[in-house]
C-alpha cells in the first residue's frame, strides 16, 4: 500500500545515441543463422512453383466464370 507522503518513483529514461541503435542492429544480425545457397535455391524454386500453380488455378477459375457469365447473361456465343 502506498502512503500519501511517500515520493513517487519515476521511470528513468535512458538517452542512447543513434549509433548505439545501429550497433545493436548489427549485433542482432550476427546472431542470425543464414540459409545456405542450396536452401535459398530450393525455397526460391518452391515459391516460384507455388505461384505458378496458384496463377494457373486462378486463371482457370476466371476463364470458367467468364464463360458462365457469357452463357447465362449474354445467351451464349
Amino acid at each position: 500500500m502506498v502512503k500519501k507522503n511517500s515520493p513517487q518513483i519515476q521511470p528513468v529514461k535512458l538517452k542512447r545515441s543513434r549509433f548505439a541503435f545501429i550497433r545493436d542492429i548489427i549485433d542482432e544480425l550476427k546472431k542470425v543463422t543464414w540459409p545456405t545457397r542450396r536452401e535459398i535455391m530450393r525455397l526460391s524454386l518452391m515459391v516460384i512453383a507455388v505461384c505458378a500453380i496458384v496463377g494457373i488455378f486462378l486463371g482457370a477459375l476466371d476463364y470458367g466464370f467468364s464463360e458462365l457469365v457469357a452463357r447465362v447473361f449474354l445467351g451464349g456465343k
